[in-house]
């Protein structure tokens, strides 16, 4: 039996765990500090283009041009160049496995460029009080200016979680694109 719960000793400067169900912080360490975030980045760019999205059926041909944004060291979901998705395809494709090459694809399609949609994701973490983040790219590589903390990005889901539609990204470990092509989360 277990008699406490115990914390894992991993490698992390920071971290928060909070029990949803009860509202309260379970353990925390260094919440306010300012830490690169890596593929958390994903999670704010894809509440941002699911709030700028009027149909999620709506279809999008990604073209070399968006393509060639990615960088050769991003994580990918696989999506091709001349290929045709809706905007449902994309969000999942940003989330579960965390593809550069659908958060690029959907800051394009849904803000004409990046930089529009970083402004667009600058804008929403104010809102939601995240007042320790700021985002600089949409795939969540280091990049200088590019940071947040455990605690904005507890903010940050509870916000999304709100969001019926972002919870069901969130939560599915496996959707079929409408090309046929499987993705699959990373989360395990």
């Amino acid at each position: 039996y277990t008699s406490a719960l115990t914390y894992p000793k991993l490698h992390y400067k920071s971290a928060l765990i909070y029990d949803i169900t009860d509202s309260k912080i379970l353990y925390e360490l260094n919440p306010s500090d300012e830490r690169s975030i890596a593929s958390l980045t994903k999670i704010v760019t894809t509440i941002t283009a699911l709030e700028s999205i009027e149909d999620l059926q709506d279809e999008v041909t990604l073209t070399n041009e968006m393509l060639s944004k990615v960088r050769w060291d991003a994580s990918i979901a696989g999506l091709k160049a001349g290929e045709t998705y809706t905007y449902e395809d994309l969000l999942y494709a940003s989330i579960l496995p965390s593809g550069a090459d659908a958060t690029i694809s959907l800051a394009i399609s849904t803000s004409g460029s990046i930089n529009n949609f970083v402004k667009k994701m600058n804008n929403l973490t104010d809102k939601i009080g995240m007042v320790n983040s700021n985002f600089v790219n949409v795939h969540g590589l280091d990049e200088k200016g590019h940071y947040s903390t455990a605690e904005d990005i507890q903010k940050l889901l509870l916000y999304c979680l709100k969001n019926k539609k972002f919870k069901e990204i969130y939560t599915t470990k496996e959707y079929t694109l409408s090309t046929g092509k499987v993705v699959k989360s990373t989360v395990k």
